[in-house]
């Protein structure tokens, strides 16, 4: 775990957006960053956000809803904002210990309706977009 640098994604209610990002920099850079996951109304993985995970290869079953009091006094090298297109977004939380902010917004699909395969295919947009955005912010050789 040395010489890992810490990462808290942060949104609204630590079910889907910010698990979906803690579980992907973990698996796809984890022997560079450490990512934790909260929010400040939490409640509960979102079982969508479960299920378009493990369709990629990553297990975020065992991840529990979390809420940023958790966290305080702990620093982080980077705190991420997720929250964005949802009716609370003006909501998404602020946490005092980051030594870099940084905000990018993805739509919210626990908001998604409709049929199974509906709301699946937002899920997995969703869960798409996150992964490409840590790419090419996390990537090798950078943060």
């Amino acid at each position: 775990m040395e010489g890992k640098k810490r990462v808290l994604f942060l949104c609204i209610h630590n079910s889907a957006r910010s698990q979906m990002a803690e579980g992907l920099l973990n698996a796809l850079y984890g022997d560079a960053y450490e990512a934790y996951s909260a929010g400040i109304k939490p409640l509960g993985v979102n079982p969508y956000a479960i299920r378009v995970m493990k369709e990629i290869g990553i297990d975020i079953s065992h991840h529990c809803s979390k809420g940023v009091e958790e966290f305080l006094g702990q620093e982080f090298d980077y705190v991420v904002t997720v929250c964005g297109g949802s009716p609370d977004a003006d909501a998404c939380p602020f946490f005092p210990g980051g030594k870099n902010y940084i905000h990018k917004g993805f739509e919210d699909p626990a908001q998604a309706s409709g049929s199974e395969e509906d709301i699946m295919r937002i899920f997995r947009r969703v869960r798409d977009e996150i992964k490409e955005w840590i790419i090419e912010v996390f990537g090798k050789g950078k943060g």
